[in-house]
């Protein structure tokens, strides 16, 4: 592992340290900081020529500050020779307009993959992609994990009899369908009708809830619209407790005041692909680690081994 360098910029540094501690290595060097008049300025502190290097960063809030850092450090890096660049993105930020689903609009999932790859990326390590296409937006390998197994270690704790994986949305079938296959539980749907672009409102639920523990399942929450509005139609529906399984805890605006409110919702479960800087000791938000899978599959990339198994 001698020729292994992980580096972090300012996203996520404790998840980073994380996936250093279970890999045994050390987390290198480098300067992220800001010039006087805020620029972003970069420095690696130690030797990476002809190195395999990976850069842990989300490009969660802010997004724009965490981007430019992530590509600045490609740059760095591939003037420095390293040997080969992974930009590990636990949290890919931009996904959402992933297609033009309205006149004008732009494609920022194709335009961030054409930064980081101008930018010297020779590979891409994310985890649960807004919306799997976003791959093929790159000309360079993408390694797309997911962290059902991490939910599911913890959900087995429970020991429920009686559960149904939950989609609080149409778009989130394919991903609530591979939940109920692992979970070997029944799958409902919660029809809804979006409002406006941060608020929704449930209208229907296809399947059957009635006396159930419900679990809906999600890749990322931001403003909580979508997610208390399915919370609310399942307890009106008859469900005996529910959770919610999201990916990416984006928890923007409003989200954190309407998971306070909403006393139907018994825990929201996410990971630290985000790192959670308000209401750290929420009493019904659990965040799991994902830097054990993280770390593994940047391990075999590492030692050419396959990574297929993670993907399941």
């Amino acid at each position: 592992m001698d020729k292994l360098a992980i580096f972090s910029g300012n996203a996520n540094p404790g998840l980073a340290r994380d996936i250093c501690k279970s890999l045994k290595v050390k987390l290198s060097d480098a300067l992220v900081g800001r010039f006087s008049e805020g620029e972003i300025r970069v420095k690696i502190n130690e030797n990476v020529r002809g190195k395999d290097v990976f850069i842990v960063q989300s490009t969660c809030s802010p997004p724009n500050d965490n981007l430019m850092e992530l590509l600045i450090m490609i740059d760095a890096l591939k003037r420095a020779s390293a040997k080969r660049i992974t930009a590990v993105m636990p949290y890919f930020g931009y996904a959402r307009q992933d297609r033009k689903d309205q006149p004008r609009v732009p494609i920022t999932a194709k335009l961030v993959a054409n930064l980081l790859t101008v930018a010297g990326a020779n590979r891409i390590l994310t985890m649960d992609l807004h919306a799997g296409q976003i791959q093929g937006f790159f000309d360079i390998p993408v390694d797309h994990l997911f962290a059902v197994g991490v939910f599911m270690d913890y959900f087995r704790k429970m020991k429920f009899n009686d559960l149904v994986v939950v989609s609080p949305d149409v778009g989130s079938i394919k991903m609530a369908r591979a939940y109920a296959k692992k979970f070997s539980a029944d799958l409902a749907i919660v029809d809804k009708r979006r409002i406006s672009p941060d608020e929704a409102e449930a209208m229907h639920i296809l399947g059957t809830v009635k006396d159930k523990n419900a679990v809906i399942v999600d890749d990322l929450i931001a403003t909580g619209s979508s997610l208390i509005e399915a919370a609310r139609a399942l307890k009106k529906a008859g469900c005996k407790s529910i959770y919610a399984a999201i990916s990416h805890g984006v928890l923007s605006g409003p989200a954190l005041a309407r998971v306070d409110k909403c006393k139907d919702l018994k825990e929201l479960v996410i990971t630290d692909s985000i790192p959670l800087t308000n209401h750290k000791n929420h009493p019904r938000i659990k965040v799991l680690s994902v830097a054990e899978l993280l770390g593994e599959a940047i391990k075999r990339i590492h030692n050419e081994e396959s990574v297929s198994s993670l993907f399941d």
